[in-house]
């Protein structure tokens, strides 16, 4: 811990954050206006003494009687060193009485943390290159990464569907350790298909049991929904009755994309990349009345740009409430000037009794 931590009693972070010093008495500061007055006072009545002679032992003087250079000079600071010292006191003193004091300022921030389970596609439909650079789930992950790197104050989740749902990560603030699950999310890693109700249900799941002030599902799929137990509508039932907002996005283009496809070669008999075209077959209608029935909304990405912009638009929707609170410590700092002052006090004592001075 650090001097000025233990001065103050705060952890080193906040003692560093310096407030502005004040003085909580500084009515004692018009004592100063006194000081000229004390000085002008001192040198008029010794300009206008009655009797006139040295008890200072040893000052050289020349045949008139006339101190010179550094010698004069010498004499007038053992002469008037007493007064100077006491005046120098009383400013410090008066200073003291002032009372400055230096603040140390720390902020406590209150949120009001949304709960947010992403749910990502992961069927191999999400391999097709429409969304360029890369292929639609590489695109995804990269703007998802970066809606989870700009909230503040909020638990996210990550929740992976084709076939089945898996959940990657409960609702969590380690930002680091979600970033590396979704880097690490793949294609075709499950029974491949689409199964929405699932993903959907599997969300509800993690979000049941949240005491947050809003609790959020963001599902993004490029299918219609083909397999699973659990019914998409049902799905959705669920989540409004448990109070969860469902945000959709259906990810393609319009129209038929280009798939990347593996097959063997029938003469080398090797495994060899194909691309052909295929037809998006995404839901829009259900998608969009699955975010209704929730009171979330629907979107639709055509390409990175406007996927990008659809996720910038639910982060401004679901903004989370953050109070700041900033908290001041004051410290006194008026003892130096106290210590300095009964220094200067004692000072003429000292240069008296080593005979520096005629009188204390």
């Amino acid at each position: 811990m650090s001097a000025l931590a233990q001065l103050t009693g705060l952890p080193d972070a906040a003692a560093a954050q310096l407030s502005d010093p004040q003085l909580a008495n500084p009515w004692w500061l018009a004592g100063l206006a006194v000081l000229p007055l004390l000085v002008w006072w001192y040198h008029r009545r010794a300009a206008h003494g009655a009797l006139t002679y040295s008890r200072l032992p040893g000052t050289p003087a020349d045949g008139g009687g006339r101190r010179r250079g550094g010698a004069a000079l010498l004499a007038a600071l053992r002469l008037h060193l007493p007064f100077y010292c006491r005046a120098a006191a009383l400013a410090l003193l008066l200073l003291a009485l002032a009372r400055p004091q230096l603040g140390y300022a720390w902020e406590e921030s209150l949120t009001e943390g949304i709960d947010i389970q992403l749910v990502l596609d992961i069927s191999g439909s999400m391999a097709a290159e429409d969304f360029q650079p890369d292929n639609r789930l590489a695109v995804a992950k990269r703007v998802v990464s970066d809606f989870v790197a700009g909230r503040t104050g909020d638990r996210i989740g990550l929740t992976v569907f084709s076939g089945t749902a898996t959940t990657r990560s409960p609702l969590t603030t380690d930002r680091r350790m979600l970033q590396e699950l979704i880097d690490s999310v793949q294609l075709n890693t499950q029974m491949d298909g689409t199964a929405i109700g699932v993903a959907l249900a599997n969300a509800a799941a993690r979000l049941k049991d949240s005491e947050a002030k809003s609790r959020v599902v963001v599902l993004v799929t490029d299918g219609l929904n083909n397999t699973g137990a659990i019914d998409p509508g049902s799905a959705a039932a669920v989540c409004d009755g448990l109070g969860l907002r469902v945000y959709t996005v259906g990810v393609g283009t319009r129209g038929r994309a280009v798939m990347p496809l593996s097959r063997r070669n029938p003469v080398t008999g090797r495994m060899e990349v194909v691309r052909v075209e295929m037809r998006n077959q995404l839901d829009e209608e259900l998608l969009r009345k699955i975010a209704e029935r929730t009171g979330g909304s629907y979107y639709r990405a055509t390409d990175s740009a406007s996927l990008q912009a659809i996720f910038e638009e639910i982060d401004r929707l679901e903004k989370t409430s953050i109070e700041t609170k900033r908290y001041v410590r004051y410290t006194e700092t008026f003892q130096p000037l106290a210590w300095a002052a009964l220094g200067l006090l004692l000072a003429p004592l000292g240069a008296a009794a080593l005979g520096f001075t005629a009188a204390p």
